[in-house]
């Protein structure tokens, strides 16, 4: 088994913007039922649950018809679960994203002010060169 690394910092820059995170900070609280209509349930879990060395994109697939997406990626990240295929990620996906998720998301649940970040700020402003 391979020990988890922690997410580079360009990974960070990307699960920032994620649409998959983005969903999944809106939706955290607004369907306390998602289990029960998951795309998942008429599936065998283990598809879920790959080994290492298999590969993962029918689970993902299957996760990105799903209509509660949003709702199973965010108890994902708020119970940090690394393993499997959650909310149409990757465990790889998700560290980052967990990441992400702390800045965004206060530990009682409610949203941190999603203005813009500084990075955010740095790649919009038109900044001249000096020579």
């Amino acid at each position: 088994m391979t020990r988890a690394r922690m997410p580079r910092p360009h990974e960070v820059a990307i699960a920032r913007r994620d649409p998959r995170l983005l969903a999944a900070i809106q939706e955290r609280r607004t369907d306390e039922a998602w289990r029960t209509r998951g795309a998942c349930n008429s599936v065998d879990p283990e598809t879920f649950f790959p080994a290492p060395n298999e590969p993962s994109e029918s689970a993902v697939a299957l996760c990105g018809t799903c209509t509660v997406q949003g709702p199973c990626l965010a108890w994902a990240l708020q119970v940090g679960d690394c393993h499997g295929v959650w909310g149409g990620t990757t465990p790889r996906e998700r560290r980052a994203m967990l990441v992400a998720w702390r800045e965004r998301v206060k530990p009682d649940g409610e949203a941190v002010d999603d203005g813009p970040d500084e990075e955010d700020r740095r790649l919009l402003t038109l900044i001249p060169l000096s020579r």
